[in-house]
């Protein structure tokens, strides 16, 4: 007698329907390789638990809304000889988000910045963390946009509550009118609670001049570079054609610490 007409309402009535799609060939298995009842039911609850992981993690994925699927895997460390990998590594293991600390990822167009703060981003959620991607413009108008429709305080919980906020291409554009205000609402409300990464052109001694208010920019800034690592890229782009890439010196520091050791600020 065949029981799976009795089993898939009772599975969908468990939330284990993802069993249904590996039950057969596990059967199967279970009867060429002569498994106990046991190990069937391990191999079957082993896929599920496996399915859920796969979902949970693509999920995961479309919520953080990475501009693209960046990893450490995909990243060229042998571009450059000099590349501080153990430092980005060091990183990767979120360690920083226990310490409730920012990164910075400075300098020029197309040294990376981006793609090591998606991957940063990647791992995160490996590691089970909620992770979200934005710019500053982005985020922003998104910001002004939900205002106008009485919607400003969940998108401003959205941002604050997220363990992970990625912001990049800080100071591309300058900060007008009462964009610096949410800008700083943000940073305050996530200092000292959650971690962020901020990728910018810019160097850290510039970034007041994004500010229209430079009290509020200084106040802002002091917040993100408390106890901060800094990653600082240097050197050609990427993006250069095809067979005019150099040498390129990208050096990698991180200011005032060791890893597993919590640092200071960013002098």
């Amino acid at each position: 007698m065949n029981p799976m007409p009795d089993l898939i309402p009772m599975l969908k009535q468990l939330r284990l329907s993802g069993i249904l799609d590996s039950i057969e060939s596990r059967n199967r298995q279970a009867i060429d390789e002569k498994l106990s009842y046991m190990d069937f039911l391990a191999t079957i609850i082993q896929d599920e638990v496996a399915r859920r992981t796969q979902k949970k993690l693509a999920s995961a994925l479309r919520r953080a809304n990475f501009r693209n699927h960046k990893t450490l895997e995909e990243f060229d460390f042998t571009f450059n000889p000099h590349i501080n990998r153990s430092l980005i590594m060091d990183l990767a293991s979120c360690r920083f988000m226990q310490e409730k600390v920012c990164i910075f990822i400075v300098r020029p167009c197309g040294t990376g910045k981006s793609h090591i703060a998606q991957a940063l981003g990647h791992c995160a959620i490996r590691a089970g963390h909620d992770v979200l991607f934005t710019t500053q413009s982005k985020m922003l108008a998104q910001l002004h946009a939900a205002r106008a429709i009485n919607a400003f305080d969940r998108q401003f919980a959205k941002l604050a509550g997220v363990d992970l906020l990625i912001i990049d291409d800080f100071g591309l554009k300058p900060l007008k009118g009462s964009q610096d205000e949410d800008f700083h609402d943000v940073i305050a409300e996530r200092y000292e609670r959650k971690s962020t990464i901020v990728t910018s052109n810019l160097d850290i001694p510039e970034w007041t001049d994004a500010f229209p208010n430079r009290i509020l920019g200084a106040a802002t800034i002091d917040r993100l570079r408390h106890g901060a690592y800094k990653v600082m890229l240097e050197g050609k782009s990427y993006r250069s054609p095809r067979g005019t890439q150099k040498d390129q010196k990208i050096t990698c520091s991180k200011t005032q610490k060791t890893p597993g050791q919590k640092g200071g600020e960013i002098g």
